[in-house]
């Protein structure tokens, strides 16, 4: 093991370095607290990512049950109706714009919205 992984503060022989783009505001709010705190930002930064991971990785087994195609049809089936409520709740919406800001960049927002929607339903519905 050489002098770099005995000096990383989890241990690991190697690592990969992660850059992370955030707001000014964020990073510097992030460095008082790990400051003041005396943790090293990697450890707080690495200790989220392992818990993170562990509580969303997928599940042993989660791609090969994509493996027939009964489940993909399924699995865009389930897509699809996501794809559906969205439409929907976006249609809601946009049939509750006021008459008088019918012509309003929301109105046109979710308009077109609900326009791109069910052209992806139609491709989805097309392809299985």
């Amino acid at each position: 093991m050489d002098h770099a992984a005995e000096m990383h503060p989890l241990g690991w022989a190697q690592y990969t370095q992660v850059k992370v783009t955030v707001a000014p505001e964020l990073a510097a709010a992030f460095k008082a607290a790990c400051t003041a705190s005396g943790s090293s930002m990697v450890s707080v930064i690495s200790s989220f990512m392992e818990a993170y991971s562990k509580a969303n990785a997928p599940k042993k087994g989660h791609l090969s049950s994509l493996s027939t195609k009964r489940q993909r049809r399924a699995a865009v089936q389930r897509i699809l109706d996501q794809l559906v409520l969205i439409r929907d709740n976006e249609e809601k919406y946009k049939d509750n714009i006021p008459d008088n800001l019918q012509g309003s960049e929301a109105f046109h927002l979710a308009d077109c919205c609900v326009s791109q929607i069910d052209e992806a339903i139609e491709a989805l519905e097309s392809a299985y």
